[in-house]
């Protein structure tokens, strides 16, 4: 008998997933996401932890569909604005209806957010200021 000829079963269309694979198919584990978006299991634990993600259950596994995977990028979009994760699930608690990767942000929360940054960034200025002053003595002493 003679063995099948791989390139001709390879022509044949594939065959459509049913809704159950499809779903399976869409499905990450936690070790995926955390390569995926570059964060700790702990910090995606922690997410689970605090309301944040929601993540399927399957024995003792954390499986993440494309709901929660879109959950963690508003998270750590909110992250990258400076925002609290308080103020995150807050946000994501009323951002039903945006787009999938936009929070419900109005005026007075981006300025409100626009001055805690700035005022971040001139406490940091200060403090890189003196460790540089700090770091330009320490130079002059050791000579």
């Amino acid at each position: 008998m003679n063995a099948p000829n791989p390139l001709k079963l390879a022509s044949f269309p594939p065959q459509p997933l049913r809704p159950q694979e499809k779903a399976i198919a869409e499905l990450f584990t936690i070790g995926e996401l955390s390569r995926i978006y570059g964060v700790t299991l702990r910090a995606l634990r922690f997410y689970e932890q605090r309301g944040l993600l929601n993540p399927l259950r399957k024995g003792a596994a954390r499986l993440y569909d494309s709901t929660q995977k879109a959950r963690l990028q508003m998270i750590l979009k909110g992250k990258q604005l400076g925002f609290t994760l308080t103020e995150i699930a807050d946000l994501l608690e009323t951002g039903g209806g945006m787009a999938p990767d936009q929070f419900a942000l109005d005026e007075a929360m981006v300025l409100s957010q626009l001055r805690h940054l700035e005022e971040r960034r001139a406490d940091l200025d200060l403090a890189i200021a003196e460790l540089r002053a700090t770091h330009e003595r320490l130079g002059h002493a050791q000579r």
